[in-house]
């Protein structure tokens, strides 16, 4: 890895996981690798494209049928995980001066107003159903559903506060939609892992380190995803050989979803927790390494399909502190919507500014 500036390292976590959501606009929720392969070429994807592109204008093809999820986006643009992080972000450049405690009470106007306000991505269950609650005048700290699926949102506080109980704090927070603990573990794993990761750790070490004093089901998971990068990796397996190895490495990690449509969907490759947490993990320990090791990640994370959307805030927030922003290809910094944008409300922002 190249030597980076621990405020290099801060924005290659935010633009890093924003580039890597991104890259997933165009697949979002297509389940079938080998169709998205076949329709990208033959090849891994390059660039940022609009929802369904070179797939006939549709995604989500197995088990839900098809349907543009982000009728409001083109190439360039976001899906709703990045919506959520770049939302998240200017509430905190509007509340910096001075720095105060992370606050969902005084998010959620903001939230409502972009939320009703040319929004253009998919708006998910647990959101529409927190939006209803606030709305019926529930308790901020009654709010949520009971969603398992992991929405980390909170890749812009790590601009903002420095300590590692703070920013897991924050991570759950920002997750005000959801109540599973299983999801809110899955932020907080990543939160103090990528804290680490800014402070100099390799991915590895904070990742087990971490996973030592979460709960079972983290540190499982976390062992779990190291074993099957270790047997993709390995090539006296039959899974390194296979064509398609990460799709069925991601599979693997994870029981069939059973959802009365036409085909089960593997979990591995949705949004619960059990299955986006180990997927993440496996991507971040396969490319760390390498020299192109963000990109090459975000495309690997992008041709696999699923939710990929959710592991890709989660790859690129690791990958992208551990290698710094100027990993990150010119030509999505150029293609990305909100790159300036967004530079400049994380400038504003206390461990940037100045």
């Amino acid at each position: 890895m190249s030597k980076r500036t621990k405020e290099e390292a801060i924005k290659g976590a935010f633009f890093g996981a924003l580039a890597g959501d991104a890259l997933c606009l165009g697949s979002h929720y297509e389940y079938d690798a080998q169709k998205i392969y076949a329709a990208y070429g033959n090849k891994s994807i390059e660039t940022f494209m609009s929802p369904g592109e070179m797939m006939g204008g549709q995604t989500h093809g197995i088990g839900w049928g098809e349907r543009n999820y982000h009728p409001g986006k083109k190439a360039g643009g976001t899906t709703d995980y990045g919506d959520y992080n770049i939302l998240v972000l200017e509430h905190l450049a509007a509340t910096a001066d001075p720095p105060r405690a992370f606050d969902v009470a005084a998010l959620i106007p903001h939230w409502m107003n972009r939320l009703t306000n040319n929004w253009g991505s998919w708006i998910c269950t647990m959101t529409r159903e927190t939006f209803a609650q606030v709305q019926a005048g529930k308790p901020v700290h009654m709010l949520g559903g009971i969603s398992n699926a992991m929405a980390i949102r909170h890749v812009a506080a790590h601009a903002y506060y420095d300590d590692e109980e703070t920013l897991a704090e924050v991570a759950r927070k920002s997750m005000f939609t959801h109540t599973s603990e299983e999801a809110l573990s899955g932020g907080e794993f990543f939160a103090r892992v990528t804290h680490r990761v800014i402070e100099g750790a390799h991915p590895r070490d904070a990742m087990e380190e971490v996973a030592i004093h979460m709960s079972p089901f983290i540190s499982s998971k976390v062992s779990q995803a190291i074993g099957k990068y270790q047997e993709a990796t390995d090539e006296n397996t039959q899974l390194s050989k296979e064509p398609f190895v990460d799709d069925l490495a991601l599979t693997s990690m994870a029981k069939l979803w059973d959802i009365g449509r036409s085909e089960p969907i593997r979990v591995g490759k949705a949004s619960p927790t059990e299955g986006t947490l180990p997927g993440s993990v496996y991507f971040i320990l396969k490319y760390a390494d390498e020299e192109e090791g963000l990109k090459q990640a975000l495309q690997a994370n992008t041709m696999v399909g699923g939710d990929n959307a959710s592991r890709s805030i989660a790859i690129g927030m690791v990958l992208g502190a551990y290698k710094g922003i100027d990993a990150i290809p010119k030509v999505w910094k150029e293609s990305l919507d909100d790159w300036e944008y967004c530079d400049n409300l994380l400038n504003k922002l206390p461990l940037l500014k100045g």
